[in-house]
């Protein structure tokens, strides 16, 4: 008998987080949820390590799942789909991200 371990917090934020990205990216480009996506406010950072924003989370989060493509991805919705399934399975979003 297999003993199944349910998947943390972290990796649960960072499945869907990769999740709603693909959802969002297969929207269609006049949509206000995409175009929220990507709006640059036009204002200055303040001084410092600049904080993540949420696409900088995703990237990292793409990058832990470790395909080279993978927002190439994001279109076909069946790859995105078992590309999530075997992050989750291999339980590759548990890994510190460094």
């Amino acid at each position: 008998m297999q003993v199944l371990k349910k998947p943390t917090e972290i990796e649960t934020i960072r499945l869907n987080r990769l999740r709603w990205f693909g959802h969002v990216q297969r929207m269609e480009e006049n949509r206000i949820t995409r175009r929220v996506l990507y709006v640059n406010l036009g204002t200055t950072r303040l001084r410092g390590r600049p904080r993540n924003r949420w696409q900088d989370e995703v990237r990292q989060d793409g990058r832990t799942v470790g395909v080279e493509v993978w927002q190439e991805k994001v279109h076909n919705r069946e790859d995105w789909k078992k590309l999530l399934r075997m992050a989750r399975n291999r339980r590759i979003l548990h890994m510190p991200v460094e």
